[in-house]
């Protein structure tokens, strides 16, 4: 277990992302949402994390039933703020055209992160998850909310933690800059960033990573296989939730064909490659079976040979200055 920034919230290196949970791009059973996150404590996971915006509070429902069979000391759950949810009684169909979720659209989702969106956020989460307190809690996706974030969710939730209603806070987010602010000019103690450090982007290292271990901040990294492509690269796969462009998708291609001459996987130099930053706490996983939770969990444990990472950084494929499994951090 890594604790996060100086606070007292520790996560495991391999952690459990919920969004599948709450229908995305397609519907999962109840029964096989159960198993998934059944499957993923079997195999020593302790870390999970949703947020209200992932199947319009679907996946915050599931996740708090299945890790009702648990003690609450024995995981850390993390969920997110800055999306609060409204009923929308008159809405008809789903939710894929909006929000990427098969799910009816009795929901609609209001950006606010506002100090009092904050709180009614978080106290929705709580009941929804069926718990009395969220280890970690996230300000989600402030892209374009930029001075709201910083100027009134930011302070509640530094507020909420100094009153013990949450164990440790920051930001999730799919791009770097902002990010990189969070951990420069305020008093976050992790933030979580989605597919700006994988094998196919590596964007993080230019100002995220750096910042973090200078200011002693914590990363988790979502988005290992950058939505797909680097799980299974073939035509039609998916970066970034869109089709893979067709330079990306050779790029993913010829990784694989290096990785399955040096005897291993794809699957386990992409996770291998994110959790080898000094930083990086945890590596996020989505997954909507069991069968998906049993895959990254061996992926996770699969050697991956020096001579593989030794190539990728002859052929230019990595920067010098990322740090590889095999090394050990200065």
């Amino acid at each position: 277990m890594t604790r996060l920034g100086a606070g007292p919230v520790e996560v495991g290196p391999l952690g459990f992302g919920a969004a599948a949970l709450g229908n995305l791009f397609t519907e999962v059973g109840d029964e096989q949402a159960h198993d998934a996150v059944t499957t993923a404590w079997q195999q020593g996971v302790r870390y999970f994390d949703t947020a209200p915006h992932y199947g319009l509070g679907l996946s915050e429902r599931r996740l708090g039933a299945a890790l009702r069979e648990h003690p609450r000391s024995a995981y850390t759950l993390s969920t997110k703020v800055g999306r609060r949810l409204e009923p929308a009684p008159d809405a008809t169909g789903d939710d894929l055209a909006d929000g990427g979720f098969a799910v009816p659209a009795d929901q609609r989702r209001v950006w606010d992160f506002s100090a009092d969106g904050v709180r009614r956020t978080l106290e929705a989460s709580l009941t929804r998850l069926g718990v009395d307190h969220i280890d970690i809690v996230y300000l989600h996706d402030p892209d374009d909310h930029a001075d709201e974030a910083f100027r009134q969710g930011y302070p509640a939730l530094e507020r909420l933690r100094a009153e013990g209603v949450v164990g440790a806070i920051g930001a999730g987010m799919n791009q770097t800059g902002m990010l990189t602010r969070f951990v420069r000019d305020t008093d976050v103690d992790v933030v979580l960033c989605a597919g700006r450090y994988t094998l196919l982007d590596h964007s993080a290292l230019a100002d995220l990573l750096p910042a973090a271990q200078e200011r002693g901040t914590s990363v988790v990294i979502g988005g290992a296989f950058n939505s797909g492509l680097l799980a299974d690269p073939r035509p039609g796969a998916t970066y970034n939730y869109a089709y893979a462009p067709a330079e990306l998708l050779d790029r993913a291609l010829h990784l694989r064909s290096l990785a399955e001459r040096h005897g291993t996987t794809l699957r386990a130099a992409a996770l291998a490659f994110c959790a080898a930053h000094p930083v990086v706490a945890s590596v996020l996983v989505g997954a909507r079976s069991a069968a998906e939770v049993r895959d990254c969990a061996q992926q996770f444990t699969t050697p991956v040979p020096a001579a593989f990472w030794q190539e990728l950084r002859a052929e230019g494929l990595l920067p010098p200055e990322a740090p590889l499994p095999t090394e050990q951090p200065s």
